[in-house]
């Protein structure tokens, strides 16, 4: 496979693996802290309200679940692309900080909220971008031989 094909499928395969694990751990967050049942998430105004009253807990299991889709996806797009795992894993950081931007532009957060997402993310990136060049060299350095 050429390089560049790869390194596109590695990206779009960590991408869907970050935002897997996203919908994963904010499922165990919503079961532990239901949102209303009548609750309209199409309607701005009524999740603005909801938001106000989420309980911290809450944003964490978001915040969470943002910072383990980064080091997942970061790791798959490492592991796929075979090659400068920093800069792949950067590419998955910075693909989910924009879908934090924008869903911080939809819906209304708390200024902390925001403010810790914006260190996390990239701070997931990083630490997916060194696991993987970990077992990149892990990888390459041949098994010891007992004789």
């Amino acid at each position: 496979m050429r390089p560049w094909m790869r390194y596109t499928l590695a990206v779009i395969a960590g991408a869907i693996a970050a935002v897997l694990c996203v919908a994963a751990v904010e499922s165990l967050g919503h079961a532990l802290y239901a949102p209303p049942a009548d609750l309209d998430i199409a309607d701005p105004q009524a999740m603005a309200a909801y938001l106000q009253s989420m309980p911290a807990g809450a944003f964490l299991f978001v915040l969470l679940a943002w910072v383990i889709g980064t080091v997942v996806g970061g790791l798959v797009a490492c592991m796929l692309a075979r090659t400068r795992p920093q800069l792949f894993a950067l590419v998955i950081g910075g693909l989910m900080l924009l879908g934090a931007f924008a869903n911080f532009a939809m819906i209304p957060h708390p200024t902390w909220f925001m403010v810790a997402a914006v260190i996390a993310i990239p701070a997931a990136a990083v630490l997916a971008g060194r696991l993987g060049a970990r077992w990149r060299r892990a990888e390459a350095t041949p098994a010891p031989t007992i004789h």
